[in-house]
């Protein structure tokens, strides 16, 4: 089987801590969208659906630019293009100042493009790089300790950059309507200026890392020559991989889940009253539980159980828990949005090494279709936005989307999975 000249890279503790640190500025910039979702919605007066064009101009660049990005990494390398994507994505926080300063709404849409660019980018050649550090039966759990790092720098993202931008905002709400249109114009101008100097900050950060890597030890994955002797030497196409296409599936349907169950929570408190001094941390509970359930998979896969056999257990715990959520209110409808965190936890880390084992000479391929695939963060909760909106379903009730999600999956676990193998193997 086609495989990554990865001898070096295994015996380093180095390249483990920077593909690490990289996972954790995924998670900090990924999961600023919970914020702004809320911020942008006051600041630029949007509504419900508006707002989640913010998870839309973010994941819709996965799509756009993942082959593009597998083009620039076999130009530059592993170690240059995800420096380039960090300073992608540091153009994309700089693209904020000017939005922030004409509360523009298309800018900020503009500058969440970019910095998605930049990400996908990064995300493209991370992934399979962390993927064949050692056994694919054991790629779930390396993938899970990286899942870590990145979550809990999406736990502290939303508390950070909430606790400077929606400091106030509540009660800016309350008295939006009772504002004459000078008044109104000049209290969400210095609203929309409060996001200057964190990204300011976040593009200072995101060069120094770009240089920190390009300067790393960090050493390029070669990818090397299928033999003839290769098992799927015979394929001259990735569409003869149809388990492959499954996977592309049930990644889309998983990334939908997990946006869900993170962005929304904040304006989804909001919508029940809650307060937003307590609604800005709903977001990190989720993020939580996705830890819990990232040391779970570390502890047990594939000692315990399967990375297939997890993939199938934790998609009926997200069905259960999506519809006790649908079917109660308050605090127990928001702990269980938040506890879709462990449910979705284990997923990526056991879609992705399932999806793309075997591919051989197109593992770079896949991988960048892989990558287009989180354009699910783009769709599914624009969808719930629009449900949201809706008097006669609510935000509540919208959140019914989530079991198609699972159901797809689910079946991608229990059946599509081994059925696309045999084929191969045929």
């Amino acid at each position: 089987m086609n495989k990554y000249s990865s001898d070096k890279v295994a015996n380093q503790k180095g390249p483990i801590i920077i593909i690490g640190l990289l996972f954790f500025i995924f998670g900090f910039v990924t999961w600023l969208n919970a914020t702004l979702i809320p911020y942008l919605k006051t600041a630029c007066e949007l509504t419900s659906f508006e707002s989640y064009l913010v998870t839309f101009a973010f994941y819709i660049s996965y799509f756009v630019m993942a082959l593009p990005s597998s083009k620039v990494l076999e130009k530059t390398g592993f170690k240059n293009g995800m420096s380039l994507g960090l300073l992608v994505m540091a153009l994309g926080a700089l693209i904020f100042i000017p939005a922030a300063y004409t509360r523009t709404y298309s800018w900020f849409l503009a500058g969440l493009f970019v910095q998605g660019t930049g990400l996908a980018l990064l995300q493209t050649a991370a992934n399979p790089y962390v993927t064949i550090l050692g056994p694919i039966e054991s790629a779930a759990k390396r993938i899970s300790i990286m899942g870590v790092a990145n979550k809990i720098a999406g736990i502290l993202s939303p508390v950070i950059l909430g606790a400077v931008i929606l400091n106030g905002i509540g009660k800016l709400n309350n008295n939006l309507s009772g504002m004459n249109i000078s008044d109104k114009t000049a209290a969400l101008d210095a609203l929309a200026l409060k996001v200057v100097f964190p990204y300011l900050i976040i593009a200072g950060v995101l060069i120094v890392m770009a240089f920190l890597v390009w300067k790393s030890n960090l050493p390029d994955i070669e990818e090397q020559e299928e033999t003839p002797s290769d098992e799927h030497s015979k394929h001259t196409s990735i569409f003869q991989f149809p388990y492959f296409w499954f996977g592309v599936l049930a990644l889309f349907f998983y990334v939908g889940a997990e946006v869900v169950a993170v962005d929304t929570l904040i304006n989804y408190g909001l919508s029940l009253g809650f307060d937003i001094n307590v609604a800005k941390f709903f977001s990190s509970f989720t993020l939580v539980a996705m830890i819990v359930g990232y040391f779970v998979g570390i502890l047990t896969i594939p000692k315990l159980i399967s990375q297939q056999r997890a993939l199938q257990y934790f998609t009926v715990l997200g069905m259960i828990f999506t519809l006790v959520a649908v079917f109660t209110h308050g605090y127990t409808s928001v702990l269980f949005i938040a506890l879709l965190g462990f449910a979705n936890s284990i997923m990526w880390p056991a879609i992705w090494p399932l999806a793309i084992d075997g591919l051989g000479k197109f593992t770079k391929r896949g991988s960048a279709i892989m990558i287009m695939a989180i354009a699910g963060g783009a769709t599914i909760p624009l969808l719930y936005g629009y449900l949201a909106g809706l008097p006669s379903v609510g935000s509540t009730y919208a959140y019914s989307i989530l079991i198609i999600c699972y159901l797809v999956i689910f079946f991608f676990a229990t059946w599509a999975y081994k059925f696309g193998k045999r084929i191969v193997k045929n």
